[in-house]
């Protein structure tokens, strides 16, 4: 009862954390005794966001990480203009560079810009974020001395086509553009061009006012990959140039976009077409999409969100089930798809391993059963906001004999018994549900006990309002952490467990 007195551990725990930190350690730079060079050789052992956390302790970590990089991330304001010389006499070989610019300061100026091209000539991928002060003029001396550019993504600039149009022409091995929310692209702009002797294989254009100065880039036919996200205006007569069949595409990204059934029958004769992405693009329906499912018998990849419109449902889904026997993932968010035309996908699309439906009050216990008989190679299933029952879990988990993955969030009628009916029946299956204390599932041992390994969470994930791909989670940034989040805890864990024990040791051999 009451506080007790400290423990010779206690102590003994005090003096090993001084001995661990000494007082003059967050003032004392411990390297500042090593050779330029043996700095070097330490910061090749970091990965790339510890070398760049580094950057911001001090100057000289920022020069001395630069000597072996080819890869460099720097804070663009007007400031910095002073220390570039020294920074490129650093990093005489670098080959990806990014500027980046807070909306509140200034930007590196066009003279900056260009002397920065004049040093790292030997760019191949460029990106600009946010560099306001950043001109056509200055674009044009850029592109003039990086010829072997390969990929520039820019977002948030000032430059207009002109800029655009200097890149295209000095920058002949160029691969992959992307223009996001740059305000040079106006209502008055000029048209950007692509010349003939172009090698560009991927455009992804974001946020823009007039995105439909780029036509001639859509018609390339070296083009593979085509990407537009909320871009105003209608984009039906932009699709149509690539109407003659002999495009080159094989992946197209639609998003927020003024395109009708007209712009999907376009896509329709593109027919190496092997990735579509249709999200919240409400005057689509039915019609356009058996358009493209009649002709794009190659497609792998298909995403829909019907915004809850009610425009595509089993009509259109049903023709998929016919032509597009390819199929490996399907991702329907707010499409009212019932058995009628999951039925038919699930025998015909042998192939179909990942599957997500998300948004559906169409979608229950009936659908989740006709899955489960067969869709035999499915792997990876994810189900959110539909009235399913635990009954449709339960013969998921019959069924689907190679299923590796469930994600079921946000079916308030599924309870949290099913969860340990799914580890006792399948114990090798992740599954991620509600209520789940961890985002990765501990995998079960085949004795019953828990496993030291920690399974972390990878399953479809719907596309959000805020724009992107459907993708595997896992597969980008939230899976990496997740896991990284998983190794800290077991090394913080682990640490600390031996610790005391090595504490209470010494401190039972000094009594």
């Amino acid at each position: 009862m009451g506080q007790a007195p400290s423990s010779p551990a206690d102590s003994t725990t005090r003096d090993t954390a001084l001995w661990l930190w000494p007082p003059d350690f967050i003032d004392c730079d411990i390297t500042a005794d090593l050779p330029d060079d043996c700095l070097a050789h330490i910061f090749q052992f970091l990965t790339a966001g510890d070398r760049k956390r580094c950057s911001l302790v001090s100057k000289r970590w920022l020069l001395v990480d630069g000597q072996n990089r080819h890869r460099l991330s720097l804070a663009a304001k007007a400031e910095i203009l002073p220390f570039l010389p020294s920074i490129f006499t650093r990093f005489d070989s670098v080959t990806k560079l990014a500027l980046r610019c807070d909306r509140n300061s200034f930007s590196l100026s066009d003279e900056a810009f260009a002397m920065v091209s004049t040093r790292c000539s030997n760019l191949t991928r460029v990106k600009l974020r946010g560099c306001r002060e950043i001109t056509d003029l200055g674009m044009e001396s850029f592109a003039r001395n990086c010829k072997s550019l390969k990929k520039l993504s820019c977002g948030s600039c000032d430059f207009g086509a002109r800029g655009l149009n200097a890149v295209l022409e000095h920058c002949k091995v160029l691969e992959e553009l992307s223009v996001k929310r740059i305000r040079g692209i106006h209502e008055t702009a000029e048209a950007v061009k692509l010349h003939s002797s172009s090698s560009l294989r991927s455009i992804c254009l974001k946020e823009l006012v007039n995105g439909q100065v780029f036509e001639s880039l859509v018609a390339s036919r070296t083009l593979k990959k085509l990407r537009i996200i909320r871009c105003l205006g209608n984009w039906d007569k932009v699709l149509q140039v690539n109407g003659d069949g002999n495009s080159s595409l094989t992946e197209i990204h639609l998003e927020r976009l003024q395109v009708s059934d007209f712009g999907l029958s376009a896509i329709s004769k593109c027919r190496k077409l092997e990735t579509l992405h249709i999200v919240k693009t409400p005057e689509c329906s039915n019609s356009g999409l058996v358009c493209v499912v009649e002709r794009c018998r190659l497609l792998r990849k298909l995403h829909i969100d019907g915004w809850r419109t009610k425009r595509i449902g089993d009509e259109g889904l049903m023709a998929l089930s016919i032509h597009c026997l390819l199929l490996q993932e399907l991702v329907l968010i707010g499409v009212d798809a019932t058995h009628t035309s999951l039925s038919p996908i699930a025998s015909n699309c042998k192939k179909l391993e990942r599957l997500a439906l998300c948004g559906s009050g169409a979608i229950g216990d009936v659908e989740m059963a006709c899955i489960a008989e067969k869709c035999v190679a499915l792997r990876k299933f994810c189900i959110k906001g539909c009235p399913i029952t635990d009954v449709g879990i339960k013969a998921l988990a019959l069924g689907c004999p190679n299923l590796v993955k469930l994600k079921v969030k946000k079916c308030i009628v599924v309870t949290g018994d099913v969860r340990e009916w799914l580890r006792e029946r399948r114990r090798t299956l992740v599954v991620s549900m509600d209520g789940d204390e961890t985002k990765g599932p501990v995998m079960v041992s085949e004795h019953g006990g828990r496993g030291l390994e920690t399974v972390v969470e990878e399953v479809l994930t719907p596309v959000a309002d805020g724009g992107g791909d459907a993708e595997l989670a896992g597969a980008g940034g939230g899976g990496r952490l997740a896991m990284l989040k998983t190794k800290l805890l077991a090394s913080k864990n682990f640490v600390a467990f031996t610790l005391r024990r090595w504490l209470q040791s010494e401190a039972t051999g000094s009594t």
